[in-house]
């Protein structure tokens, strides 16, 4: 069955597309098929996958506004190797041309329901900000996956959205669940770090993935490259770090089925 993960953060900087990408790839070395949607117009997700967002033809903006189909639009990142619904700065408009469409919350969901179970994950990767584009991934999204880093102005963020999350719950997905919080770009040397991190944990207690993602140069420059740094550079620590996190992932999502 199809698990729909939504990895977003009102908060910018906080590794989202990293995690995408990377978590995308980790998944397909585990034997997962993968669909890897870039809900970002800066486009990065799909740049980091090997595609250049500038020589597309059609993107999820298309998409989105019913004037092409999911399966026609969909690429094959060879560096990653998994699928991918690409995007670029055109998907900055859809926020605008959305809003006057008939259901444009559920316009993703729409798209997707003739190829999601050619996949075993869908990832979805989330702008920065609770706009319609965040919207029509809650709305079509099983899950949340929160990247996070340990630091004080975090915190503020992520009760504003978990409260998202809880008025998509009441209006548009009554199965929408918070996967878990994921700790980014930690320093373990770091006193603030700690502390946050130990709130976390007893704040959301299981929802807090034991995998955390380390401060790593490689994941950084991987994408440069235009490739995921779990096939870059599969050993430096950040890419074994994600690989962990698939490993979790599927962990969890068994331990869900048997339950």
């Amino acid at each position: 069955m199809t698990r729909v993960l939504a990895i977003t953060n009102q908060k910018g900087g906080v590794g989202k597309t990293t995690t995408s990408v990377n978590l995308a790839a980790g998944l397909v070395r585990a034997g997962k098929r993968v669909l890897l949607v870039d809900l970002d117009p800066q486009g990065n997700a799909t740049m980091g996958s090997g595609i250049d967002k500038r020589a597309l033809n059609t993107s999820v903006y298309q998409v989105l506004l019913g004037l092409c189909t999911a399966q026609t639009t969909r690429l094959r990142s060879e560096a990653g190797g998994y699928d991918v619904l690409p995007a670029n700065r055109d998907l900055a408009g859809a926020e605008v041309e959305l809003v006057q469409l008939e259901h444009r919350e559920t316009r993703l969901k729409s798209a997707l329901l003739p190829i999601a179970a050619e996949y075993d994950f869908v990832i979805l990767d989330c702008p920065p900000s609770l706009n319609m584009l965040t919207v029509n991934g809650l709305a079509v999204a099983d899950a949340v996956m929160i990247p996070m880093q340990c630091e004080y102005y975090a915190l503020e963020g992520l009760s504003d959205l978990v409260n998202t999350i809880k008025k998509i719950r009441q209006h548009l997905n009554p199965k929408l669940e918070i996967e878990g919080l994921l700790r980014t770009m930690y320093d373990p040397r770091n006193t603030l770090a700690l502390q946050v991190s130990a709130q976390l944990q007893t704040h959301f207690g299981a929802k807090v993935y034991t995998t955390v993602i380390p401060r790593n140069v490689r994941l950084a420059e991987a994408p440069s490259y235009g490739a995921p740094a779990v096939n870059f550079d599969q050993a430096c620590k950040g890419s074994q770090a994600y690989i962990a996190l698939a490993s979790e992932l599927l962990s969890r999502c068994q331990l869900q089925a048997a339950a």
